[in-house]
């Protein structure tokens, strides 16, 4: 299996941009993991929100095959515990899936398009996280659940 995780913007931070590597770095020790950023959308000022967010929807959905299974992080999502989520990706690779998407939208969210395709929803926590600051957090804990799976010290009970 292999995951990807796909985001709407550019990230210019450095202090992310360095958890992203870092993270991604680890977790191909794992597993086949790319991280693919769609850019920002040129004018969005012109642009209502649901308009943006069907353009951005466009632009995801371009990125996704019909084998694909797509998760998307949403606050209204299913939430889960670390150990909870290692057992999530175990059941996925074990479904024999080819790849395995997660999606982070844009600032306002995802259109009614790719909630359509969407497989399922993920929340990651209750607390709203920038889409920027919510990259380096999933990555983390996609990595952690392969240490856990692994039985590795990274993670502690």
């Amino acid at each position: 299996m292999q995951i990807k995780l796909i985001a709407i913007g550019k990230t210019d931070n450095k202090a992310i941009l360095t958890l992203i590597e870092e993270y991604s770095k680890r977790l191909n020790f794992y597993i086949k993991f790319d991280f693919e950023v769609i850019p920002d959308l040129k004018n969005t000022k012109s642009l209502s929100e649901l308009l943006q967010k069907e353009k951005e929807g466009e632009l995801i959905l371009k990125n996704i095959i019909p084998s694909d299974e797509v998760i998307l992080l949403d606050e209204r999502g299913k939430s889960y515990s670390s150990i909870d989520f290692s057992e999530f990706l175990q059941k996925k690779m074990n479904a024999g899936l080819k790849q395995l998407i997660f999606v982070i939208g844009g600032p306002y969210g995802f259109s009614d398009q790719v909630y359509a395709r969407a497989n399922a929803k993920l929340s990651i926590s209750k607390m709203t996280f920038s889409h920027q600051m919510i990259r380096p957090f999933f990555i983390e804990q996609v990595y952690r659940g392969f240490t856990i799976l692994r039985n590795e010290p990274y993670h502690h009970e």
